[in-house]
């Protein structure tokens, strides 16, 4: 779930939008891209063998669809590197420089919501221009090929083992060109997911969500806010690995000021806590992404019902 933190994605947050120390973290990054991948994960996904185009929505000149080639999830890649990396705090290593992409190891095995505006002027190549972007990661892809990307920041494995009979959605990487952070892109995004969601019969979302910042002092207020008012109950619950923990519960709850520390929560979090969602034990720091991430569990059961009823139960609102 991490994502462009000026860019909320939520109904009802609808103005803007749904993840090692830097010496360390540089290392790390640059060793990612040497290693091989795990296991076996450099596959060809069955849903690129032939081209197609797989719409989930329309909003006027804006499509969401999946990506179905290469060529898209380079273009997702490219609108990555200018949010977090051109644009944002995020710190890059020489292939990502060099690249101008934000990959990693598990975008080979997620699929891509895209958003694509097709009155937009095409891009040098000759293609549509890519305005929104989330990745999206199943649990029965994610397991034989290493996991999530949340399990490097959180221990979500006893949690799953709670839920064995429920299936599991990574959501991550989402970000949206600054001219597109209006109601009706977020809406379209947004649309795309919960048709996704109802498609594959997932169970319950869950990923990273970023707070800016790597210093926990400053995020005190909002932190201690999360932790207090949003915690997940037990059976939902899941920690940040004890090598990387972070306390939340940095500040009494009756000291805490409400409305203060929603001003201080990114649209992206404000808008989980509006459908629903759960916040699990402890942060963690984010050094290559200037962050401090906090788990986010949304079980599907527990969306709101007014956001379900916006949208449609089976996902109508916006179909193509």
């Amino acid at each position: 779930m991490r994502g462009d933190n000026d860019a909320g994605l939520i109904p009802g947050a609808m103005q803007n939008w749904f993840k090692p120390e830097l010496a360390r973290t540089a290392a790390m990054a640059a060793a990612n891209w040497l290693k091989p991948a795990r296991r076996s994960i450099d596959i060809l996904r069955p849903d690129f063998a032939a081209p197609h185009i797989d719409t989930l929505g329309r909003l006027g000149s804006l499509e969401v669809r999946l990506a179905t080639s290469r060529d898209d999830i380079k273009r997702a890649q490219k609108l990555r590197y200018k949010v977090f990396y051109r644009d944002g705090t995020a710190i890059a290593d020489a292939p990502t420089l060099l690249a101008r992409r934000d990959k990693d190891m598990f975008d080979k095995i997620c699929d891509h919501v895209l958003v694509i505006d097709h009155d937009a002027p095409l891009t040098r190549r000759g293609k549509q221009q890519v305005v929104g972007t989330y990745r999206l990661l199943r649990q029965e892809i994610a397991r034989p090929h290493g996991g999530f990307y949340t399990d490097d920041e959180f221990d979500i494995s006893a949690l799953m083992e709670r839920h064995a009979g429920l299936r599991f959605l990574e959501l991550g990487r989402s970000c949206v060109l600054p001219p597109y952070r209006t109601k009706r892109t977020v809406e379209l995004l947004w649309h795309g997911i919960w048709t996704y969601v109802r498609r594959h019969r997932m169970d319950v979302m869950i990923g990273c969500a970023s707070l800016p910042g790597t210093d926990p002092n400053r995020l005190a207020l909002p932190l201690s806010f999360l932790h207090h008012h949003a915690a997940a109950p037990e059976e939902w619950r899941a920690r940040a690995h004890a090598s990387r923990y972070v306390a939340m519960n940095r500040m009494a709850k009756d000291a805490i000021d409400a409305k203060a520390a929603l001003r201080e929560l990114p649209p992206l979090i404000k808008g989980y806590l509006r459908l629903g969602a759960f916040i699990g034990d402890g942060a963690v720091i984010d050094h290559q992404f200037g962050t401090t991430d906090v788990l986010v569990v949304m079980p599907v059961a527990a969306i709101a019902s007014r956001y379900i009823g916006h949208f449609g139960p089976d996902a109508s609102r916006h179909a193509a």
